[in-house]
Parts: C-alpha cells; sequence; structure tokens
C-alpha cells in the first residue's frame, strides 16, 4: 500500500525482455535502503524488487502489467515515480493508493496558471465500469503516475488537476506534455462504496 507522496524520480538504466516479461533496472538515491522482494511504486505500479547491485535494483513486469500501464512504453532514460511502501505508524499525507493500475489516460491539454499548471486528462470511459467506481468526482482522489492528486472539473471522460511548482519538479510531471499517456488509479473508497450499493 502507498500514499501517493512520491519520493523522487528514477531513472532507468538497462531494460531487458525476457519471453512476456521485461525486467527494469533504475538507478535512485535510495538504492542502498532497498532489500529484494520489498514493493516500490513506479508511476504508481507496485512492483517487487528482484535483484540489486550497489547503486541500481531491478524490478520485473509481466505482460498484462505492460498493457495495462505505461511501463511498456518506458526507455532507457526515462524518469518514474518512486515510492516505499508506506508503513502504518505514520501521517497518510495523500490517500489510499494500492499500487493496481486500472487503465492508462492520455494528456489532452497542459495550462499555466500563473506559476503551477492545469493538466487535463482523458481517459476511456465505460458505463459499467464507472457504476463501480471507475469514475473521477470533483474534489475526489486520483493517483496519476502514482502522485496522489484531488480532481477538479472532471466529466465522464476527463478530468483536471492542479499541480503546484514543488510537485511539477520533483516528479516526472515536467515530463508531461500533451499526447503522453500516464497510468490512472481510481479511488479504492470510491469503488468499495460503488459496490456495496449495488447489494442494497
Amino acid at each position: 500500500m502507498f500514499s501517493g507522496i512520491v519520493e523522487e524520480c528514477a531513472t532507468l538504466v538497462a531494460m531487458v525482455k525476457d519471453q512476456e516479461n521485461v525486467h527494469f533496472t533504475f538507478k535512485c538515491s535510495f538504492v542502498n535502503e532497498l532489500k529484494i522482494d520489498q514493493s516500490v511504486s513506479h508511476n504508481g505500479v507496485c512492483l517487487t524488487v528482484v535483484s540489486m547491485t550497489d547503486d541500481t535494483y531491478t524490478v520485473t513486469a509481466m505482460k498484462e502489467t505492460l498493457e495495462r500501464s505505461n511501463l511498456g512504453l518506458l526507455k532507457v532514460g526515462d524518469e518514474v515515480n518512486v515510492e516505499r511502501s508506506m508503513m502504518m505508524n505514520g501521517h497518510l499525507d495523500g490517500h489510499i493508493v494500492q499500487g493496481h493500475v486500472d487503465q492508462t489516460a492520455t494528456c489532452i491539454a497542459v495550462e499555466d496558471a500563473e506559476g503551477s499548471y492545469y493538466f487535463t486528462f482523458r481517459y476511456a470511459f465505460d458505463k459499467e465500469m464507472a457504476r463501480r467506481g471507475y469514475i473521477t468526482v470533483d474534489k475526489g482522489s486520483v493517483t496519476v503516475n502514482g502522485v496522489s492528486l484531488t480532481v477538479c472539473n472532471p466529466t465522464d471522460d476527463t478530468f483536471q488537476v492542479a499541480i503546484i511548482p514543488y510537485t511539477f519538479e520533483h516528479t516526472n510531471f515536467h515530463a508531461i506534455k500533451v499526447g503522453s499517456v500516464i497510468n490512472l488509479e481510481f479511488d479504492i473508497i470510491g469503488k468499495y462504496i460503488s459496490r456495496m450499493i449495488q447489494y442494497k
């Protein structure tokens, strides 16, 4: 489980295809604090550390993960947002993030808000999935590339998020432009509420 408070951007330094899997090797500042079997969120995708060197660590993504997320689009040199799993003895600064990406979305607009930015994303809308909580709601929580954010101006298939300069600089939002594909995780609480309503 994660909070959506990104620790930093890790850089992809190598990737190796192994049948339907891909092994991704990253470099970041806290490599020496990791251990084998530890969970780390990468652009919102929970992956397990499978091997390490002095300054890199490797995780493996299977076919379904590559197809459902933007990890399959990565190339060496790209930055991904990383967060280690949440400790249950501290503050929940973001919201409950599972690290289970629901689908991707595409950036359709970036607007300057006098120092901050508004990003607009569009995702594939499915009425049945929406009934099960796979939607965004005004002032609700959403996870974009692993970042916990507040929804603005949602429609059936779009939503906006406001990004302050700190978030822009310390996550890979600085690399997102119109046409960029991002990972999207809808709020788990909304999913549970939607599911319970169906059985009333």
